[in-house]
């Protein structure tokens, strides 16, 4: 059962993906959810601090 199991999971049949990383696209993708992820964590880490700050203070 493992032996199939790891027969699928090196199946590379994703022809959007493909497509996508010869046209250079993909790094748009990646570019852009980089930019998000790192937006929310730049966000979170500011409201955290003032978060701190409020409860410093009172």
């Amino acid at each position: 059962m493992f032996t199939t199991l790891q027969i699928f999971a090196q199946d590379n049949g994703v022809e959007m993906a493909d497509q996508m990383r010869s046209n250079g696209k993909i790094y748009v993708v990646v570019g852009c959810i980089v930019v998000i992820l790192v937006g929310l964590l730049v966000y979170l880490f500011s409201l955290d601090k003032r978060l701190k700050k409020l409860e410093k203070d009172n």
